[in-house]
């Protein structure tokens, strides 16, 4: 009899989603095919998220953020 059936390793066993319909004791052959990928893609640093986001803005906006965030005019004395 074959069954195809889904589970997941903790480690240790694998644990069917499903109960099987065979007797306990019952020896069984496994072919393991993975459903997932193993890798994980590998995490973007803040500079190439910041651009991949192609954000465009004046040359000065690092230097008068206060400005363009709040609308304020900041004199340089403060």
């Amino acid at each position: 009899m074959i069954q195809t059936l889904d589970a997941l390793f903790d480690g240790a066993a694998l644990l069917p989603e499903v109960p099987l319909n065979i007797k306990s004791g019952t020896r069984v052959r496994i072919i393991v095919e993975s459903l997932l990928p193993d890798e994980k893609p590998k995490p973007k640093t803040f500079l190439q998220t910041a651009k991949s986001l192609n954000l465009r803005g004046k040359p000065d906006w690092s230097t008068n953020i206060d400005q363009y965030l709040h609308e304020e005019n900041i004199s340089e004395n403060e």
